[in-house]
């Protein structure tokens, strides 16, 4: 019983710090930042992890964090100590999630914690480096949902560590720049393109990972006999409307997003993340560009149907008209 009270006297406090945390946020500023650090001396880059780590706890923006730390500290140190207050933060999260505020965290997260939970069942660590490097979540709330979930604290806590290193990397270099440019220091069109180098990097690895993770083509034959097997199937045709409901007719139980709708339209797919995708289209290049899109977004378990409605056609399968 006592236990029980504690829990929830505990809770309560980490609501109420959140919200002030959230209601005075505009006062946390990088020249606050400076301030308390140049006033701890050697204790400075201690004094910040510590910072940093319970502004992740409490839903302050690290991008402001960050970026601070690589003017603070330069790209070596600063991004050191960038990585370790926000693997810190994140595991006091992680650990507060599971020990503490479950039904809390449950009820932020939604149904979307069912995507988190199918997912490092599925992968494991992997998976936990997957939404790392691809922000499909934000960074303060994934900490508090993964939490919830059945990775070992170890296994996260390394994934998160080595997988956060590339952003971190970017924008405290970013920082730095940021902080030479105002003090004119030199050679600053070379640290310049460095700089841009990296963000691209961090751009590009959504897509590398996508790619990774995309599946193979499947045949018609395993479309149809998986759908008569009554295997859990979200079939999207990425034809147009037009093409959709005419007279080639459609795949029964497939559902009608058309590939330049797609992007817009992905919230409506969000619970799907870790399910099986089935895409098809006239032959099959509208899917293999709408698979591209959706491996970009996380999903991490798409196939195209090659050959597309008119291989479906040629054997002669149910037609929805």
């Amino acid at each position: 019983m006592q236990t029980k009270w504690l829990r929830i006297a505990l809770f309560m406090m980490l609501a109420a710090a959140i919200a002030l945390a959230v209601i005075y946020r505009e006062q946390f500023s990088a020249e606050t930042l400076q301030n308390w650090v140049s006033e701890a001396g050697l204790a400075g880059p201690v004094i910040f992890v510590l910072i940093y780590a319970v502004a992740t706890v409490l839903f302050l923006p690290g991008s402001v964090l960050t970026l601070a730390g690589g003017a603070l500290f330069g790209p070596v140190l600063g991004t050191f100590v960038n990585l370790t207050g926000a693997t810190l933060g994140a595991l006091t999260a992680f650990l507060i999630a599971r020990y503490l505020a479950r039904d809390w965290v449950a009820g932020k997260t939604g149904g979307r914690i069912r995507t988190l939970m199918d997912g490092v069942d599925a992968e494991g660590w992997r998976f936990v480096a997957f939404v790392r490097l691809v922000p499909l979540f934000p960074f303060n709330l994934l900490n508090y949902a993964l939490g919830l979930t059945g990775i070992k604290f170890w296994h996260y806590v390394i994934a998160s560590y080595l997988f956060m290193l590339p952003g971190a990397l970017a924008y405290t270099y970013l920082g730095y720049i940021g902080r030479e440019a105002l003090g004119g220091g030199e050679d600053l069109v070379q640290k310049g393109m460095l700089a841009l180098g990296l963000l691209a990097f961090v751009a590009f690895l959504p897509g590398l990972i996508g790619r990774l993770r995309k599946k193979p083509m499947i045949t018609v034959d395993d479309l149809r006999n998986r759908i008569d097997s009554g295997d859990v199937l979200h079939v999207i045709d990425v034809r147009s409307a037009e093409d959709f409901n005419g007279k080639t007719g459609h795949i029964p139980q497939a559902i009608n997003i058309p590939l330049e709708e797609l992007a817009n339209r992905l919230p409506e797919l969000s619970d799907n993340l870790e399910k099986t995708i089935t895409l098809v289209c006239t032959t099959d290049r509208r899917s293999e560009k709408a698979a591209r899109i959706l491996a970009r977004h996380g999903f991490a378990d798409v196939h195209v149907v090659r050959g597309g409605m008119t291989e479906w056609q040629a054997h002669n399968y149910p037609l929805v008209h």
